[in-house]
C-alpha cells in the first residue's frame, strides 16, 4: 500500500509564503477533499505532492522514500496527477491521448485502453480531436488518461470544474469511490460536493492546514467559516447538507 506524507513544507514566492510549514499525513487509502479560498495553496500543494515542484524546505515521503529522490518514471507508476489546465502539443484524438497515458507505464495494452474509454463513456469521442472537444469532454478525457494506469495515488486539481451537473456528480462519486482501495486527493471548489462525496476534508488557508477531519464532523466546524471569511448556513437536504454563505 502506498503511503504519502508531507512534513513541514515551505514554498515562498515574492516574499509571500504559498505553503507555510504545512504537514499532512495522507495515509494509504481514503477519499480526501482539499478545500479553501483562492490563494490558499491548494494547487501548489498538489504539485508538490506529485513531485512536479520542489519545496523550499521540508519533505514529502512516498512509501518511506524521499519523493525528490525518485525518478519521473518511478513517480508516475504510483502517482496519477490530473492538472487543472492541460493543453497537448499536438491536436491528437481522445483515443490517442488515452494511449499516451497508457504508454507511460509498462505492461498496459489495448485492453486497458478499451476498458477506460468504456468506463468513462468516451467511445463516441475516441476519434475526435482535442480541438473539437468541449471543456467538459476534455476533462473526461484527461481523467481517463490519468486513470488508465490505475495509480495507487490520485491527485486531481478541480477535475469537475468544467463539467455539467450530471458529469460533475459522476466524477466526484468516481474519485471518492477510489478511496476504498486507493488514495484519492482532490482539490474541490464546490463545498457541497466535497462534503457529500468525500470521507475526509482538509481546509487550507494561507498555506496552512486550517482544519482536517472526517467530512461529517468538519461540516459543522466553525474553522470552515473562518477560513472562507463567511458565515455558512447548513441547510438539510435529501443528499445531506448544503452550505449557504450568509456573509461575515
Amino acid at each position: 500500500m502506498t503511503v504519502l506524507a508531507a512534513h513541514d513544507l515551505i514554498v515562498a514566492r515574492g516574499g509571500r509564503a504559498l505553503v507555510d510549514r504545512l504537514s499532512l499525513d495522507l495515509g494509504t487509502t481514503g477519499s480526501i477533499a482539499l478545500v479553501g479560498p483562492n490563494g490558499a495553496g491548494k494547487s501548489t500543494l498538489l504539485r508538490l505532492l506529485a513531485g512536479l515542484d520542489k519545496p523550499d524546505s521540508g519533505s514529502i515521503r512516498l512509501d518511506g522514500a524521499d519523493l525528490g529522490t525518485l525518478s519521473a518514471v518511478q513517480r508516475s507508476r504510483r502517482i496519477g496527477y490530473l492538472p487543472q489546465h492541460f493543453e497537448p502539443h499536438w491536436d491528437l484524438t481522445a483515443g490517442q491521448l488515452v494511449e499516451l497515458g497508457a504508454h507511460r507505464l509498462e505492461g498496459l495494452g489495448a485492453a486497458a485502453i478499451r476498458n477506460v474509454l468504456e468506463s468513462h463513456a468516451l467511445n463516441d469521442l475516441a476519434d475526435r480531436r482535442w480541438s473539437t472537444l468541449s471543456g467538459g469532454e476534455r476533462g473526461r478525457v484527461l481523467l481517463a488518461m490519468v486513470l488508465v494506469g490505475d495509480p495507487s495515488v490520485l491527485l486531481a486539481d478541480e477535475p469537475a470544474a468544467a463539467l455539467d451537473i450530471r458529469h460533475r456528480l459522476d466524477v466526484a462519486a468516481l474519485l471518492a469511490a477510489r478511496g476504498l482501495e486507493r488514495l484519492s486527493v482532490v482539490v474541490v471548489h464546490d463545498l457541497d460536493l466535497a462534503f457529500r462525496f468525500f470521507d475526509r476534508v482538509v481546509v487550507l488557508d494561507g498555506g496552512k492546514v486550517a482544519a482536517d477531519g472526517p467530512a461529517a464532523q468538519l461540516l459543522h466546524d466553525e474553522r470552515l467559516d473562518q477560513a472562507f471569511g463567511v458565515r455558512f448556513e447548513r441547510v438539510a437536504t435529501a443528499a445531506g447538507y448544503s452550505l449557504v454563505a450568509n456573509g461575515r
